[in-house]
């Protein structure tokens, strides 16, 4: 009898070999290798939906998408967008969900990603959008004791709890849904396939149907994806290369907030953030993240500073705090919680060499109040401030935001979208930046204080244009020594 025939999928990049690889070739990972059948060549329901594809993807003027186009002789088409009603939802995936996309959602176990997708699916279905949730986790009973939890579904929501694709594949095809929700994709299989649900080859497979699928009929497809202990989506990698969006849902086991990160968006802007708190009742829009985050903030006590940070579009402020003491240990302690360890270590130096401060007789403690991590350099400036006012012991004053980044030889350097950050402090009622030199004197930046003026002045206010904008004072520095006089004053 023959032994069945086997082949070896790279988790990382999905690249195939006939035998075991220690690393692959592909994209150098290394024991990423896994067994896994070999796809049979018969592929009946497959070629059938392959053809079915091609048939129904004529392209204007009955080109088929098997036929090269000029670029030029192709229709624009104004890109429509269907709001879901979730605020939050929509500014991650670029303004609404797109006809015939394909999102990803990854996320740990009992973060939400199934009680998100459900709620969406209620509300699009309230709008008059005929959804299909597809559940294969969870029977239909399980699924309606969640759906009741979550308030009252009104509009025409179906529900089929399934694992085989080709029976859902026909329920697609007969329903003729707008939206289709799958949960999950680990979960699901075709019958053709030899190797079990969840596997490298199954996870490849069906999410190339549901491309297909996606592409073919214009409907939008969300699926759901587990994740590894590393944080990313279980499967090979290439699931995330084949999908148009990619979205994370991110959080902490300490806190009530979660956060929707747009990883990969083909429609919008990746990066976005969505925030939502989650209730008794399912995830709540926070639509203020600034506000939530600096909730419960101190006043007057040193190392405690607000900094503002760039998430996508939307400007975050968030208190970093610092505690420096003195220690007895041969090796002092430096620990980061929310802030990037490395980057914290080289701040530390900066701040050693060209300040003078022996920082090496003491802990050195940074913290991102609220559970954020925040990974771009404009926090820079606000580390220092932080670690210098619990260095000299004096608090910053109340109404204070600070950004910036901040080099190796002290200068502090210009970041992106600075007007931006500014405008965000100045709805939050802050009345001082203090920021880059550079971005101070910007064109941008100058512009931006001429039209506040102009405002102003519309208003009988009277605001000086040289630091202030509509009441903030702006303190542009362009090195880290400037800041010694006011903590050594």
């Amino acid at each position: 009898m023959l032994k069945d025939k086997t082949v070896f999928f790279c988790k990382e990049c999905g690249y195939e070999s006939a035998k075991w690889l220690g690393q692959c070739p592909a994209c150098k990972a290394w024991d990423s290798f896994v067994e896994a059948p070999a796809q049979s060549k018969k592929r009946g329901v497959s070629s059938a939906a392959s053809l079915k594809s091609s048939a129904r993807g004529a392209i204007n003027g009955g080109l088929t998408r098997n036929v090269p186009v000029k670029l030029s002789d192709i229709v624009s088409v104004k890109e429509h967008r269907d709001k879901i009603g979730i605020e939050e939802l929509d500014r991650v995936l670029g303004g609404g969900i797109v006809k015939g996309s394909l999102v990803l959602v990854g996320g740990d176990p009992g973060i939400g990603k199934s009680t998100l997708l459900l709620q969406m699916s209620g509300k699009l279905s309230d709008n008059g959008k005929k959804v299909l949730y597809v559940s294969g986790e969870e029977s239909l009973k399980q699924v309606k004791l969640r759906a009741d939890r979550l308030g009252e579904f009104k509009g025409p929501l179906s529900i089929i709890s399934e694992t085989d694709l080709d029976i859902i594949e026909s329920a697609i095809e007969n329903s003729e849904p707008d939206v289709v929700v799958v949960d999950s994709i680990q979960t699901m299989y075709r019958g053709e396939l030899d190797s079990a649900p969840g596997s490298v080859g199954q996870v490849r497979e069906t999410t190339a149907t549901l491309m297909r699928i996606a592409k073919s009929l214009e409907i939008t497809i969300f699926i759901i994806g587990h994740v590894t202990k590393e944080g990313t989506v279980a499967g090979p990698k290439v699931l995330e290369h084949m999908v148009d969006t990619v979205l994370y849902f991110e959080g902490s086991d300490f806190a009530s907030y979660r956060i929707l990160r747009a990883v990969k968006n083909r429609f919008g802007r990746s990066n976005e953030i969505g925030v939502f708190e989650m209730e008794g009742a399912g995830l709540a829009e926070v639509k203020n993240p600034s506000e939530y985050m600096l909730a419960g903030m101190p006043d007057n006590e040193p190392g405690s500073i607000v900094a503002a940070t760039l998430e996508g579009t939307r400007t975050i402020l968030v208190e970093v705090q610092s505690l420096v003491a003195q220690t007895n240990m041969n090796i002092p302690r430096r620990t980061s919680t929310g802030a990037d360890y490395n980057r914290v270590g080289l701040l530390i130096a900066v701040i050693e060499k060209r300040l003078g401060i022996k920082l090496s007789f003491c802990d050195v403690f940074i913290n991102i109040a609220g559970g954020l991590r925040i990974n771009e350099p404009a926090v820079d400036l606000a580390i220092v401030v932080a670690i210098l006012s619990s260095y000299y012991n004096k608090p910053i004053e109340k109404g204070v935001v600070v950004f910036g980044e901040v080099g190796l030889t002290g200068e502090v350097r210009a970041v992106t979208q600075a007007k931006d950050r500014v405008e965000g402090a100045l709805k939050m009622g802050y009345s001082q930046c203090i920021m880059p030199e550079a971005d101070k004197t910007s064109r941008s930046m100058q512009n931006y204080i001429k039209e506040k003026v102009e405002q102003s002045r519309e208003r009988k206010m009277g605001e000086a244009a040289n630091n202030k904008s509509r009441g903030m004072k702006l303190i542009g520095i362009s090195n880290i020594r400037d800041l010694v006089s006011f903590f050594q004053s």
